[in-house]
């Protein structure tokens, strides 16, 4: 029997999440966490580079904890908790550093970005703005992973640099101490190649489902917002009794997502004849998704109202991960000679 492996993701703290986080990432997420040692962690601290409200932030992380949870996460198969409440993560943080050549920090796509940025805008200062928490960044993610000794790390493909990075930090360290103690070095799991269909998620005007675009469906607001919102879906102005084609239509793509096949089927074959039109394609839309997260919803209510469970899930979580944590911290301290 193969050895259970160690699967650690992180969550951003970005407010509530859209249809396209639950398509593209939380229910691939929630479906391998089925099978292996799974560890979620909500990066509240990571979140400090860019949120700068205490509030906002003290709601964010209640929201997303909040989704994840209505979409089915178990939190006594999955540990679940802040990134702040694992003090280990920023010790073995200070530790990691130590090992980090600047010259790798200084090539960190996000690092680069920003200064491109700076420099594209004519500024004489390329660090302009730069903090030194989005400088580190790849420190402490590679703090959150190592500290668990994690085996493997779901992402994106636009996250792989982190995840090389951290197996770079993990191996200097393990060059310097390894005869005492050596992390596991870690891996990526990506989605497949030829898989972008299936993880991407078309927002209200065509392109990919982000808040950035600010043409995301947030996956529980309100039933009556939610149908304003999908009603408003841009369409062109085909007659109803005319032929249209579904797959240039985003409420079509959207409903094939999510409808079951045979109801999706007859959706097509209706649109191709003609005789349905765009605001009855957008009302079938509206029941699908609604029906879908109806239940999820009332669970997400429930578990951001004060007094709820939440914190109580959060703070069990925690004690799990601190045993973990704590374990990794001790053999990191023995070995570099702090005990």
């Amino acid at each position: 029997m193969a050895a259970t492996k160690t699967y650690l993701t992180g969550i951003q703290t970005s407010g509530m999440p859209h249809l396209g986080n639950y398509y593209g990432a939380i229910q691939p997420a929630l479906a391998a966490a089925e099978s292996n040692d799974s560890l979620y962690f909500l990066a509240d601290y990571h979140s400090l580079n860019s949120v700068k409200e205490p509030a906002r932030l003290r709601e964010d992380v209640r929201s997303v904890a909040a989704t994840w949870l209505a979409c089915g996460l178990d939190p006594e198969r999955t540990v679940l908790y802040r990134q702040s409440s694992i003090p280990e993560v920023f010790e073995l943080a200070t530790v990691l550093s130590s090992v980090t050549a600047k010259g790798l920090m200084n090539r960190a796509h996000a690092y680069k970005a920003a200064r491109d940025r700076n420099e594209a805008a004519g500024s004489s200062e390329l660090d302009a703005g730069i903090n030194m928490g989005l400088f580190n960044y790849p420190i402490l993610m590679a703090a959150d992973i190592l500290v668990m000794e994690t085996d493997v790390v779901p992402v994106g493909r636009d996250q792989a640099q982190h995840i090389e990075y951290t197996a770079d930090i993990a191996r200097a360290f393990n060059h310097l101490y390894g005869e005492h103690y050596s992390f596991p070095v870690p891996e990526g799991a990506y989605p497949a190649d030829g898989d972008g269909e299936g993880s991407i998620l078309p927002g209200v005007d065509g392109r990919k489902m982000s808040k950035s675009y600010d043409n995301h469906i947030p996956l529980f607001m309100p039933e009556n917002k939610l149908k304003k919102l999908i009603r408003r879906i841009p369409t062109d102005s085909t007659p109803v009794e005319e032929p249209k084609d579904p797959d240039t239509s985003v409420p079509f793509q959207l409903l094939a997502r999510f409808g079951q096949a045979e109801h999706v089927g007859g959706v097509r074959k209706r649109l191709e004849a003609g005789g349905m039109g765009w605001g009855e394609l957008k009302n079938e839309l509206f029941e699908v998704v609604n029906e879908r997260f109806g239940a999820m919803r009332e669970r997400y209510d429930s578990l951001v109202a004060p007094g709820s469970e939440l914190d109580d899930i959060l703070q069990a979580g925690a004690q799990r991960a601190r045993r973990r944590a704590g374990a990794t911290l001790a053999k990191v301290r023995r070995a570099v000679g702090i005990d």
